[in-house]
């Protein structure tokens, strides 16, 4: 596709939003405690590569590689119930990435409003929804978890 100067500079810092993302999620998955937690976050990360993916063609770049994340989802025995510790760390996880997931989020507003193709912005939109859907599972998990409380 033939994008404007703006267009190119917006898919470029959304290339550049979408590979944190993949690195932190992966990352993520890696320090978590709980397994329901490091399994949350290897899910998004897939997602997260998909969207680097698409955003990578739209540039008519290669993707980067994806993590491989075997031996990721075993850290030894499971010691979060009873770690104090443990769910600080898993909390903290937890801000950062709905922080990143707002973030991104509005990256992905911006370029909806700025892009002349109509399927184009549909597909952003579309990006920003799941973006979106990150925020509110974060959201839900740390809810459930005692880490979020509404005031």
């Amino acid at each position: 596709m033939n994008w404007t100067q703006k267009e190119t500079s917006l898919l470029k810092d959304l290339k550049d939003q979408e590979q944190l993302c993949v690195d932190k999620y992966a990352e993520y998955a890696k320090r978590a405690h709980d397994p329901e937690l490091k399994q949350l976050f290897e899910d998004i990360r897939q997602t997260e590569q998909q969207h680097l993916t698409t955003v990578c063609n739209w540039l008519g770049e290669q993707p980067p590689k994806a993590w491989d994340l075997v031996g990721a989802q075993h850290r030894g025995v499971n010691k979060f119930a009873d770690d104090p510790a443990a769910k600080e760390e898993d909390k903290y996880l937890c801000q950062d990435a709905l922080c990143t997931e707002k973030e991104v989020s509005g990256a992905y507003n911006t370029s909806i409003f700025e892009f002349r193709d109509p399927q184009v912005r549909q597909q952003l939109h579309q990006i920003q929804g799941a973006e979106q859907k990150h925020g509110e599972m974060i959201y839900q998990y740390m809810a459930k978890s005692g880490m979020y409380q509404a005031q």
